[in-house]
């Protein structure tokens, strides 16, 4: 297992992905504990993407609740179809926010959260967990965001 991770100083947003989604293959590869591998993969997004807020809700209980993220603290539980999360469960898919004043529902955990992208991880179909990345900027998400962060959670699918 890796525990480095070498941060690209590119302003290009594809060449930061590329260089840290296999990191993440390799800094999860072999642990076999998936809290363990969540922790790092938030803490890896938020360090290399700069990112606002990074987090994973884990369906319990038919509800989201909290698991690991990084960041400001963050709310708890996240009832079936409410807010961004909510939504992306019900929906089971990717959900892009460019204005989260803007979403019918938005449970505003910060008020400095201007913008959203969540994806699903869809195992026999159903939703298992969510991966919530906040921005304190607007529109700051779009289909790169959505192809990269995919390949994390095909990765993430695989540990479930």
């Amino acid at each position: 297992m890796a525990e480095n991770l070498i941060i690209s100083s590119s302003k290009d947003k594809v060449a930061r992905y590329q260089m840290l989604v296999p990191q993440i293959e390799a800094l999860t590869s072999g642990e076999p504990d998936l809290i363990a591998n969540l922790s790092n993969i938030a803490a890896a997004l938020r360090q290399s993407m700069n990112f606002f807020w990074v987090g994973f809700y884990i369906v319990k209980n038919n509800e989201l609740v909290l698991g690991p993220f990084q960041g400001s603290i963050a709310c708890t539980r996240i009832a079936f179809g409410k807010g961004v999360c909510g939504a992306s469960w019900k929906e089971k898919q990717t959900i892009i926010v460019p204005n989260v004043d803007e979403f019918p529902g938005h449970i505003a955990c910060s008020s400095d959260s201007k913008s959203e992208i969540v994806l699903p991880v869809v195992k026999n179909g159903e939703v298992a967990l969510v991966l919530d990345v906040d921005s304190d900027q607007l529109n700051d998400f779009d289909e790169t965001d959505k192809v990269y962060l995919a390949q994390v959670m095909s990765m993430i699918e695989k540990m479930i």
